[in-house]
């Protein structure tokens, strides 16, 4: 088997990072889960007269409750790993983008984290 590294690249040990297809795998498998999600929540709300206790008569039942927390976690995954290929591919140095990356996936984790707690407190009344 022929080794297709330029001689630069075998000193330096660098080749494949091998993690590239699991992250594209993720992408689409959260935008698949997207899918179904979001329909349901936007023919839902659609279909609902637009008053708060209705609303939150609504967001109280556990299907509800469940499928909104899914959607909530999948959708700031789904920016995390989308604004992780970008922050990666326009930030040249290592440095900022480290920087960038942290601070982006910090905010995808506590903006999931307002909105599944959201949607718990009105479920559970509190």
């Amino acid at each position: 088997m022929t080794d297709l590294r330029t001689p630069l690249s075998r000193v330096k040990g660098l080749g494949s990072a091998k993690e590239g297809t699991s992250h594209f795998w993720h992408l689409a498998l959260t935008s698949l889960l997207l899918i179904p999600l979001v329909l349901w929540f936007g023919f839902s709300i659609a279909a609902m007269p637009v008053d708060h206790a209705t609303l939150s008569a609504w967001i109280a039942s556990p299907l509800v409750t469940v499928g909104l927390s899914l959607l909530i976690i999948v959708v700031f995954y789904h920016a995390k790993l989308g604004l992780q290929v970008i922050i990666e591919d326009y930030i040249a140095s290592h440095a900022k983008r480290t920087v960038v990356l942290l601070m982006s996936n910090l905010a995808c984790l506590a903006f999931g984290a307002v909105g599944v707690v959201s949607v718990l407190r009105i479920a559970f009344g509190s």
